[in-house]
């Protein structure tokens, strides 16, 4: 990991009218380097996360993805960056391996069925290359997801609820191939509502509340039950038991 930031935001509003749904943020992710970002509906994560990924402009604000403004090249960017949400952005009809093959090609890779064979293999899909993606549990479809994001061979990965809609046993299999991948030295920016996963999984967190950051700061010297005081501090109790996982 280098001191140089990979990722270096300062200022980012967003506005809908009267709203501010990122309000002022400033954030800096260097090589390597894993977030978590938590906060309750509407604090304007995914509006963050659209920012950040080049998906939607900022009202105001910079942003430097590896140096650069994203926006004056945006196919370096692409390059860059992958998105990992809780849509899989998967053709159904096609197997796992035609997926992969396609989102390789879109890439302008080569080598797309290599890649897309080890990638398979590394997510455990492997004996399931020739079945169509419809065919997959909710648990499957996330590793292929996360194999269609890394087949670009991406910088950072940026991960909007990938947990959501899946059982304890296939959270299991996502956490640790996100394990693998952040083993890897890439770049992890991960929203979450579970504090307990977005500690285990990154070295930072941060709390948004109403579009700002309310708080921060590192897993090591945070235990959970720390972690749970100081969110319902900063955003409130919530409505009833297991609000937050």
């Amino acid at each position: 990991m280098t001191d140089e930031p990979i990722l270096e935001a300062r200022g980012l509003t967003k506005r809908f009218g009267s709203i501010a749904a990122v309000d002022g943020i400033d954030l800096e992710l260097r090589r390597g380097e894993s977030l978590a970002v938590f906060g309750p509906n509407g604090a304007g994560k995914t509006t963050l996360t659209r920012i950040l990924t080049s998906t939607l402009r900022p009202t105001s604000g910079t942003l430097r993805i590896a140096g650069r403004d994203p926006r004056e090249d945006e196919l370096r960017s692409r390059r860059i960056l992958g998105l990992i949400s809780h849509q899989t952005f998967l053709y159904d009809d096609l197997s796992a391996r035609e997926n992969l093959v396609f989102f390789a090609r879109m890439h302008g890779l080569r080598d797309a069925r290599e890649r897309a064979d080890a990638l398979l293999a590394s997510v455990g899909l492997g004996e399931r290359a020739d079945d169509p993606a419809g065919t997959f549990s909710r648990g499957m479809q996330q590793r292929l997801a996360l194999a269609r994001c890394l087949v670009h061979d991406p910088e950072i990965v940026f991960l909007d609820e990938p947990f959501t809609g899946l059982d304890p046993h296939a959270a299991s299999l996502f956490r640790a191939a996100l394990g693998r991948i952040r083993s890897e030295g890439r770049t992890l920016f991960l929203v979450t509502h579970s504090l307990a996963e977005g500690l285990e999984l990154c070295e930072r967190w941060t709390i948004l509340s109403a579009g700002r950051i309310a708080a921060r700061g590192r897993s090591e010297e945070t235990d959970r039950a720390a972690l749970e005081r100081e969110y319902f501090l900063r955003v409130g109790k919530p409505r009833s038991p297991g609000a937050v996982a």
